[in-house]
């Protein structure tokens, strides 16, 4: 049984920074951030390949954010720079046991944590 547990949201200003993790459990092969804004649609922000480390972006975020893990931790990260008040959303770490062809849609995971708030003030 997959477990995940986020930490590391909280409050910033715009231009700020936020480092995401998630510890995990379980049997593993993708890792993936999500985040969902009220009124709005959930967004897959970005994802990583357990096995060889392939990293996959939304455009909004690319250039900004950087997903990592660390195998021996079983951590997941996600560092967040240049926030924008638009980067305001509930985020998730999600996770699955199989390999994905599209790692930013979020049908591909099954397993999802409890979700961490970041809000980026203006």
């Amino acid at each position: 049984q997959v477990r995940l547990v986020e930490s590391g949201g909280g409050s910033v200003q715009a231009g700020g920074s936020l480092t995401l993790s998630c510890a995990a459990s379980g049997y593993i092969l993708f890792m993936g951030w999500f985040r969902q804004a009220p009124g709005k649609e959930r967004e897959g922000v970005a994802a990583i390949s357990s096995g060889d480390s392939t990293t996959y972006y939304a455009d909004s975020v690319k250039g900004r954010f950087t997903i990592s893990q660390d195998n021996a931790k079983k951590t997941l990260y996600l560092q967040m720079n240049s926030l924008k008040p638009e980067d305001t959303a509930m985020y998730y770490c999600v996770a699955a046991a199989w390999s994905l062809t599209f790692p930013l849609r979020s049908g591909g995971y099954p397993y999802w944590g409890q979700g961490t708030q970041v809000t980026v003030s203006s």
